[in-house]
């Protein structure tokens, strides 16, 4: 099935750019691997590499940069590691700040940066089912 077609909710509420990356991920991981969750996992960590989950969708890394988020996408499928469920890991304290400040996450200004981390993916996760709700 066309990647168009398995486009995830976040992904519907994310631009273009972020759904065009998801979609030729999935769909060559379809070809390679033939359809399923593995192809979904591909297609997510070619998202990883150039965007970053903020709320309930995706958008581009901060400056632009390219590279993995975090231990799971920076890992070949077989060595495993943690995911940042979305959030760049490599991102500045003062990006990531940014981004709880936009999120509306409390405290923000006294929060480490795994702290931060943390509460980003927190309001991520509630953002995203609140969205799938309504």
């Amino acid at each position: 099935m066309p990647g168009r077609q398995e486009l995830p909710s976040t992904l519907e509420r994310s631009s273009r750019d972020a759904q065009r990356t998801w979609i030729k991920a999935h769909d060559s991981a379809v070809d390679q691997y033939g359809e399923g969750e593995r192809a979904h996992r591909v297609a997510y960590g070619a998202l990883k590499h150039t965007h970053e989950k903020v709320g309930d969708h995706w958008e581009r890394k901060e400056g632009g940069r390219k590279g993995p988020s975090d231990p799971q996408s920076a890992r070949p499928r077989q060595q495993g590691g943690r995911s940042g469920e979305g959030v760049d890991e490599q991102a500045t304290k003062e990006h990531l700040y940014d981004l709880a400040q936009q999120l509306d996450i409390d405290g923000r200004s006294r929060m480490s940066k795994p702290e931060l981390l943390d509460a980003i993916r927190k309001a991520n996760r509630s953002r995203t089912r609140e969205s799938r709700t309504s």
